[in-house]
Parts: C-alpha cells; sequence; structure tokens
C-alpha cells in the first residue's frame, strides 16, 4: 500500500538539465516543486574530482555515470518481425542517471537548429514535390518556427555561457560565424574555443574547397563567465576528459555549474534521490494526472500527489513513462494509428581519419569535448538534394575530443587487429593521426518506433521498453555521400592515408555511435500524429508537459542540448505565464 504524502504544486520525473531549468523557473514562480531522481546526488565537488574523475576504465569502459541496465535497460531488434532483446551492457547509447543526467557527461556541442528543421515535410514537399519523401518517411512540422526558439536559445545559451562565434545577427552576416544560421538577436555570451592544431588544418582544407568553417560552439568555456543566475564557470582547461565525465574544473556547464546551486537553496524546492518513478496516476476521466506513484532505494512505495507533472527524463524513458501511465495512444506501425512511440529516430554518424606522416603531430591529448571547426555547407537543406535522392544533411568538422589511451588507438586499412603489428601501428599513428567527423540526420520512417516489451520486465516487474530501428535507406544514402565529402577534406589536410567509413545497416546498439536519440513523444499542430502541442503539453492530459529530445519529430543535423533547453525554456514560460492563470489546454482543437 503506497503512503500518500501532502499534494504539492508540481512534480518533476528527473532532476536532469530539464528538471533543473523547470524546477527553477516554476519555484521562482512561488510553486512548491518536488523533484524526483532515480539516481545519486552529485555535485562538482568532491563526485567529479581528480584524479578519480580521470579514470578512463571506470567511467568510459564501465559506464559509471551512466543507467543501471540490471535494473532497467531497453530491448532491441531491428524490424517488428524480429523478437525483441535486452540490451545487458550500454553500447550504442549512454543514458545518464543521477542528479544533473545526461547533461553531467555530455560533450558540450551547442548548436541551434534551422528553420528547415522545424519545417521539414512542408519545405522539402515545397521545394522538390510532394512525392520526394516516399510514403513510409513520416517526418513532420513542429509546429514551431527557428524565430518562435530564438529567444529561448538565446536564454539557454546565456545560462551556459556557450563560446562560439555567431554568423547572422538580426540578418546581418558575421564573418566567421555560420552563414547558414538563422537570426539570432545577439553573439554568444563568450569567443570561441582555441582552435587545436588539427582543427586549424581542417578549417584551411575547407576553406580552400569553397567551404564555410567555422568554430564549433562549445559550453566548455573559453574564459571565466558567470550567467544570469550569478553562477561562475571557469576556462577549459582542454583535459580529454568531458564525454562519460563530470568536468572538475566548473567549465563545463551542466546542472551542477550553471543552476542547481542556486535552486537546491531554495525554500519551495525538494530533492527526493534514488526514487525509482512507476507511473503517473490519472483520475477516473484519464484526463487529469493526480500525481505520481514511486518507489525510495528501501522498496516503500509513496504516491505523491500534484498538480502539475513535468516529464524531464532521458528521452527513451520518457516515452516509457507515457506508455505505463496510458496516457496518448501507443503508436501501431501496421496501421499507422496511435502517437506515443511514433517517429522514433537516432543520429547518423560516420567520418573519416586522416593519417599524416611523423611530421605533422596532432596532439590529441590536448583538446575538450566541444572544441574543433566544422562547416554546414550540408546542414538541412543549405544544398541542393534535387540530383541526389535523399532527405537531411550533416556538419562535418575535426572535433576530436580526446587522446585517451584506452580508447584512441587509430590504426590505417591493412593493419592487423592484434599483437606486435597491432602496436607499432598504435604507436606510430597516435601522434598523427586526425578524424573529420560527419554528424548527420536522422528521417523518422513507418517502422521505427518504441512500445512496451511484452516479456522483458525491469527490476520493479514493470515492461522494458522495446526499441524497434535500422538506419532507413534516405540515411544510408546521405551517410555515403557526406562521407566523400569529409574524405575529400581529408585529403586537402595532406594526409598520407584517409579512410572514410559511411554509415551502413543494419544497426546494431554494441558499438558506440550517439546518445542523441529522439522521438517517441513529438509535437505537432494535430493530435492524431503529434503526442505533444507547441509548448511541450500533452494533447490528452494538459496538466502533463514532457520535455527533451523524445519532442523531436525527427532528428536534425546537429546535437540535440540547444533544442531540448530552449524547449524547456519555453515550456516554462507557457506555464508561467498562461497554464497557471487558466489551467488546461493551451493550444485549442
Amino acid at each position: 500500500m503506497a503512503t500518500r504524502l501532502s499534494e504539492v504544486d508540481a512534480v518533476l520525473l528527473g532532476v536532469g538539465l530539464v528538471g533543473s531549468m523547470l524546477g527553477r523557473e516554476l519555484t521562482r514562480a512561488g510553486l512548491k516543486v518536488v523533484g524526483l531522481e532515480r539516481g545519486e546526488p552529485r555535485s562538482t565537488v568532491p563526485d567529479f574530482q581528480g584524479p578519480q574523475m580521470h579514470d578512463e576504465l571506470r567511467y568510459s569502459i564501465r559506464k559509471a555515470l551512466m543507467q543501471d541496465t540490471a535494473k532497467e535497460t531497453v530491448s532491441f531488434r531491428n524490424t517488428p518481425g524480429e523478437t525483441a532483446l535486452p540490451m545487458r551492457r550500454l553500447g550504442s547509447f549512454l543514458p545518464g542517471t543521477g542528479v544533473g543526467g545526461a547533461a553531467v557527461h555530455w560533450n558540450g556541442q551547442t548548436y541551434r537548429f534551422q528553420e528547415t528543421d522545424f519545417k521539414m515535410r512542408s519545405h522539402i514537399e515545397q521545394r522538390y514535390g510532394k512525392n520526394f519523401l516516399g510514403p513510409d518517411i513520416l517526418a513532420q512540422d513542429w509546429g514551431v518556427s527557428a524565430a518562435d526558439m530564438e529567444p529561448y536559445y538565446d536564454r539557454f545559451e546565456y545560462l551556459l555561457g556557450v563560446s562560439g562565434k555567431a554568423g547572422n545577427i538580426k540578418g546581418q552576416k558575421q564573418a566567421g560565424g555560420n552563414p547558414f544560421e538563422d537570426p539570432r538577436a545577439r553573439d554568444y555570451p563568450t569567443p570561441p574555443m582555441k582552435e587545436p592544431y588539427g582543427s586549424a588544418l581542417f578549417r584551411k582544407a575547407a576553406a580552400s574547397l569553397g567551404y564555410h568553417p567555422f568554430p564549433q560552439p562549445s559550453a566548455n568555456l573559453s574564459q571565466p563567465y558567470t550567467n544570469p543566475e550569478g553562477l561562475t564557470l571557469s576556462t577549459c582547461m582542454f583535459c580529454g576528459y568531458c564525454e562519460r565525465y563530470g568536468c572538475e574544473h566548473f567549465a563545463k556547464a551542466s546542472p551542477q555549474t550553471v543552476l542547481l546551486p542556486i535552486l537546491l537553496k531554495d525554500k519551495n524546492f525538494t530533492l527526493r534521490t534514488r526514487t525509482q518513478v512507476l507511473r503517473i496516476n490519472l483520475d477516473k476521466s484519464k484526463k487529469h494526472a493526480t500525481g505520481v506513484t514511486y518507489v525510495d532505494a528501501m522498496g516503500r512505495e509513496f504516491e505523491q500527489p500534484a498538480k502539475l507533472v513535468i516529464v524531464g527524463m532521458f528521452a527513451l524513458n520518457n516515452v516509457r513513462m507515457l506508455l505505463l501511465s496510458g496516457i496518448g495512444q501507443p503508436y501501431d506501425p501496421a496501421t499507422g494509428k496511435g502517437v506515443v512511440g511514433r517517429n522514433y529516430a537516432y543520429q547518423t554518424t560516420s567520418g573519416a581519419n586522416v593519417f599524416f606522416d611523423e611530421k605533422v603531430n596532432i596532439n590529441p591529448y590536448m583538446r575538450s569535448g566541444a572544441c574543433g571547426t566544422v562547416i554546414a555547407d550540408f546542414v538541412s537543406d543549405n544544398f541542393d538534394h534535387g540530383p541526389l535522392g535523399f532527405a537531411g544533411g550533416g556538419f562535418i568538422g575535426e572535433t576530436m575530443s580526446h587522446g585517451r589511451p584506452i580508447e584512441f588507438h587509430p590504426t590505417p586499412p591493412g593493419t592487423p587487429a592484434w599483437g606486435a603489428g597491432w602496436k607499432k601501428a598504435v604507436a606510430q599513428y597516435y601522434n598523427h593521426t586526425s578524424s573529420v567527423g560527419v554528424h548527420a540526420s536522422s528521417i523518422a520512417s513507418r517502422n521505427n518506433y518504441l512500445d512496451l516489451d511484452p516479456t522483458y520486465k525491469d527490476a520493479w516487474g514493470l515492461p522494458l521498453l522495446r526499441m524497434t530501428f535500422d538506419f532507413p535507406e534516405n540515411d544510408i544514402k546521405m551517410s555515403a555521400w557526406l562521407t566523400d565529402r569529409a574524405t575529400e577534406i581529408g585529403k586537402a589536410m595532406g594526409g598520407k592515408i584517409v579512410q572514410g567509413s559511411p554509415r551502413k545497416g543494419p544497426y546494431n546498439v554494441t558499438q558506440y555511435q550517439t546518445t542523441h536519440n529522439t522521438g517517441g513523444a513529438i509535437m505537432g499542430t494535430n493530435p492524431a500524429t503529434s503526442v505533444l502541442n507547441r509548448y511541450s503539453q500533452t494533447w490528452d492530459v494538459p496538466n502533463v508537459f514532457v520535455i527533451g529530445a523524445s519532442n523531436f519529430p525527427q532528428n536534425a543535423s546537429y546535437n540535440p542540448t540547444d533544442t531540448v533547453g530552449a524547449l524547456a525554456y519555453m515550456a516554462a514560460d507557457a506555464i508561467v505565464k498562461q497554464y497557471l492563470k487558466s489551467p488546461g489546454p493551451l493550444v485549442q482543437t
């Protein structure tokens, strides 16, 4: 029997990036807020301090900051006709856990999506015709525009202190920035990071080919910065331990450095860690949430009543929570009906290794998670797709993030997989190899989706989330074409050997690719094809808001974090200025 607690104004499911942001905005508005986090409490001091935080075996290989798959995991299959099996070891993607969530161990790339990303369906049909995408492609418009999102992007970037160079301020192009970006109100809060040598080689080579290189926008800061919350971040030390690690130097923007110290002192906020939320509770009408039920570390069950429920967990877990709670109709690929689990998409990554002779010293260990130089000439619809037979695109860049000894040992084609020959090649090429990465979009298709597994359960007896996914043919074609462009740039950099590796199917979950899982609880303008309205409010249960990369109708070329942050501020603004004054649907249908 669950113990019923006193009602609060709002309950947050997850105290990562979204939870910290919404917690701050709602308590600032005077609401009593409880934050429920399944993982451990974590702070920069003492949890992220060296030398223990530089334990590559513990954090990179054994995934110490990640979701515990012995308790809760995902089952996977490529097609609806296969039997899914549970992931017992994290590989392709790495959901975080603990206070701060995945924003603790992210790399820090902070890009804005483009107008053509937010209007993908209508834009493509207008430019290339209604039959260009094909019948199995489920791409759709978001219901928001780049102009709608701009003030929320701006606020989020100034919260983080993002280091970068604007390319378009109020319609005026800026030399040295991204010439393809939509207008922004002002420049980044801090200047770009220092450019590593490999990135400088990339910049010169890309420019020689007629492309438009610019510094990657980074939440690893180029200089000290005090954000609007009064919290100060330090300068990045280029230690090479960003992704999969917490930052010991207070130099990477994370909830611990940009919000939590303020939020945790707020008398209106209560944090409860080691709490596993089982479901969102609904009243008899199934149109109103009454709160949530959770289990604590001792196995005790509690009911937390709340007037407002904010679901801000990892994208996959957001979808699972809706399915477990009976909010929204589950998607059925056979009929095409239903919305929860629909439009699951990933990220299509590839690249080219550039092997130099011994005169070129790359120094890969002097890196940061988001340093580097990139081009956006092939992002979204910045180039003509008509003759190419695919939609979408990607940015290409020399953005190497580390040279750590266990994970970084590039060798050219023909090297033995082990033994003396392999060791010799590792020693020869470690300091003389650069990587040109391709970070590309992922289009939504009919048979890529999420639902509840009929067989496997988690430690609390609830069905696992089942992922059905394979790379669409559209994305395979795109990856091959973009990887050829990366290879051309690698050759122009002066590489002695350039090895391109386009993404190929079938998709598997054992090889790390990216943690940019998207979709499944998507936003849109039509309740028949989306779970959420433009404010991240569920169509079916208006006092439940779901915020994260789960909201994306398809994935864009760029990393999702900047857009997740903007959506969080957009939702918070709507809740405080509209919903609290008149609770109910914010968009009428």
